[in-house]
């Protein structure tokens, strides 16, 4: 199960955040300082998979921003890995090569297609076509 899924830039600064168990607002910040912190600091050779407390982080870098998921340790990392890329393909699709700055101005749509693909920490949805339907139909509605 998918525990959040985060996005950062380099500077350690969230853009996207997502979490899909509760945990309180205090102790959010603090987890994402460390995890950010944890990626942050590693090198690109090695691994995308860090054991981390009591669940593992899986993330992925894309030019300037890195987008990091916390699973728990039964959850292939290899298929979230996968889906990382993914939703960055889904993200690339909509936006025609997606910027950190599309991210921050329409992080609304961002949610949207991510709760398209992963709903209460499990993966609902790859396909993009179909990801991308319900805010392709939204933006149609809003030009016409």
């Amino acid at each position: 199960m998918i525990k959040f899924l985060l996005m950062v830039n380099r500077q350690g600064q969230t853009r996207l955040s997502r979490f899909y168990q509760p945990v309180e607002l205090s102790r959010r910040t603090t987890l994402e300082a460390d995890v950010v912190r944890c990626c942050l600091s590693r090198k690109k050779e090695q691994c995308s998979f860090v054991e981390y407390k009591d669940f593992k982080l899986v993330y992925r870098q894309y030019a300037a921003l890195y987008i990091v998921a916390g699973v728990t340790d039964n959850e292939n990392e290899l298929s979230v890995f996968e889906l990382l890329h993914n939703f960055v393909e889904v993200l690339d699709k909509y936006f025609s090569r997606v910027s950190e700055l599309d991210i921050m101005f329409n992080v609304d749509r961002v949610h949207i297609l991510l709760d398209e693909m992963i709903q209460n920490g499990h993966v609902v949805e790859t396909n993009k076509g179909r990801v991308l339907a319900p805010l392709t139909a939204l933006d149609k509605m809003a030009d016409g």
